[in-house]
């Protein structure tokens, strides 16, 4: 299976949209060097570009960042993935699934701007096996 980065996105602090960047550094068993999230057990998040391009249609103002994703996979759904399968990024990025879904504590901005959120069924977070620094347009492929 092969896709792509459709855009990388980080954040400052928590409990807020990110903010598509350039590029990001992924940093082995941390996550992205410099967003609110690093170190912590969901190292990188990753969400479909096509399910955030789905709800975008209908909500203007939804896209890359909006639901604090750092990665925004074209051509991959990462919630079709298995736990436990890998992901080669760009060059040297090699990432592992460890949750598919996430339960919302609070109803988010988004949550209450679209009525639902999509990040208890389709978003996917990763652990950082080994980091490297990941663009849009970098290749994403499944590793058998």
């Amino acid at each position: 299976m092969r896709g792509e980065i459709a855009a990388v996105c980080t954040s400052e602090k928590t409990g807020i949209s990110k903010t598509p960047v350039e590029c990001i550094e992924l940093v082995a068993d941390y996550g992205v060097k410099g967003d609110a999230h690093g170190g912590g057990e969901r190292q990188v998040s990753l969400l479909a570009e096509e399910a955030v391009a789905k709800v975008g249609a209908k909500h203007p103002g939804i896209g890359p960042g909006s639901y604090a994703e750092n990665l925004l996979l074209r051509g991959i759904d990462p919630a079709s993935l298995p736990l436990g399968a890998r992901l080669k990024v760009g060059g040297n990025v090699l990432l592992e699934i460890t949750q598919i879904g996430k339960k919302c504590h609070s109803k988010c901005a988004i949550h209450q701007q679209v009525g639902s959120c999509i990040m208890p069924k389709m978003g996917v977070f990763a652990r950082v096996l080994s980091g490297g620094t990941v663009r849009p347009g970098d290749a994403a492929h499944l590793l058998d």
